[in-house]
């Protein structure tokens, strides 16, 4: 636990004045986010290491995180943009032959701030009936002024550039033999590129903010659009580049990518109340009439009825909540789904499209040769 092997009083502070007394793990300091949960059993590493999660404190529903340690091989990106995590309680001493370290120290190390033993259950009710909020993890052990934080918090502007944060800074290559593949990096899980590397695709990350011009000059095969964190109204650069390279070649895009391929094509989108995290998301083709069970995380959604008058079909819907899912163009070679077929961390239902976008690559080259 933090501060050595003494355990520190941590508090979790809720904009709307509500308090949580726990236990602190991880980094000694504060953090400031917004306060949102997912319901994974397993997958934690992954979660933490997403960099969709920027700028959010994660809640884990399941009781027990940490049971499995950290490993070397399971990081969706190098440096983790989580501002914190809320677990029931935390396993000090993990069991697993793949553990190299715990999560207490994993967040040390990274300076992210934890807090156990708190009850997740009430937490979770709250921002379900709420919405997701922002709240503030206080330094290990410090006494706070609860009115003064809330206070603090409430006039706290959270960010809104947390895709300039995660994006990679430059250009660089994850060469193959096969499809050349421009990988548009809004925040990208690294479990995407694995999918496309294990298909022996030539892969071309680029930052957020390339232009269209320097995409298409790499001579793609396809562009994939990646998940990300935030708002997609945020980055409105990104819609125009989008709208830009349809049409040009096939696209497939992943979450925040389909969101910025909704806008590109004229539709709008929405925040959701508390958002879609978790790995037991079920959502419906509405081609195949075929159930999936998806892993999902996002906060915003397309908004169906702006579809209207767009180009575009829906492909897939949410069981849950009815959401829009997944999205195709009716006159170009492109489909998006809002869930993570990367499947990182599972289920695996839906990691065929991959695959499909693969297809999709094969059967348009054709066409131009012969066109």
């Amino acid at each position: 636990m933090a501060g050595g092997d003494k355990l520190m009083k941590r508090y979790l502070i809720l904009e709307d004045g509500t308090v949580f007394e726990g236990t602190a793990f991880g980094s000694d300091s504060a953090s400031v986010g917004e306060v949102v949960f997912n319901t994974s059993m397993t997958g934690y590493q992954e979660i933490l290491s997403d960099p969709s999660y920027c700028g959010q404190i994660v809640t884990m529903t399941y009781p027990l995180i940490g049971n499995y340690g950290i490993n070397s091989d399971d990081f969706e990106s190098i440096e983790p943009a989580v501002k914190g995590m809320v677990v029931r309680e935390m396993a000090e001493y993990p069991s697993n032959f793949r553990c190299n370290t715990t999560l207490d120290e994993l967040f040390r190390t990274k300076n992210i701030p934890g807090i156990a033993e708190i009850d997740t259950r009430k937490l979770t009710r709250l921002i379900r009936s709420k919405g997701s909020i922002k709240g503030v993890l206080t330094a290990a052990g410090e006494e706070v002024n609860v009115a003064e934080v809330v206070a603090k918090l409430q006039g706290t502007q959270l960010p809104h550039n947390q895709v300039a944060q995660v994006s990679t800074a430059r250009p660089y290559p994850s060469p193959g033999r096969g499809k050349r593949v421009v990988l548009i990096d809004y925040g990208m899980k690294h479990g995407i590129l694995r999918e496309l590397n294990k298909r022996d695709c030539d892969v071309i990350v680029v930052p957020y903010n390339t232009t269209a011009q320097e995409i298409l000059a790499w001579g793609p095969d396809g562009i994939m659009l990646s998940n990300g964190p935030g708002d997609p109204k945020d980055v409105e650069e990104c819609v125009a580049v989008v709208r830009e390279l349809l049409g040009q070649v096939p696209l497939f895009g992943i979450c925040l990518g389909h969101q910025l391929f909704a806008r590109a094509c004229g539709a709008g989108t929405f925040k959701l109340k508390f958002g879609h995290r978790g790995g037991n998301h079920p959502v419906k083709d509405l081609t195949t009439g075929r159930v999936e069970i998806t892993s999902q995380n996002h906060g915003y959604a397309v908004d169906e009825e702006t579809l209207k008058g767009t180009r575009l079909k829906v492909t897939h819907r949410a069981i849950n909540d009815g959401t829009n899912e997944g999205l195709s163009h009716l006159d170009y070679p492109a489909f998006t789904v809002q869930y993570h077929p990367e499947s990182s961390p599972g289920p695996e239902d839906s990691n065929y499209l991959f695959d499909r976008f693969i297809d999709i690559m094969s059967a348009t080259r054709k066409e131009q040769q012969y066109a």
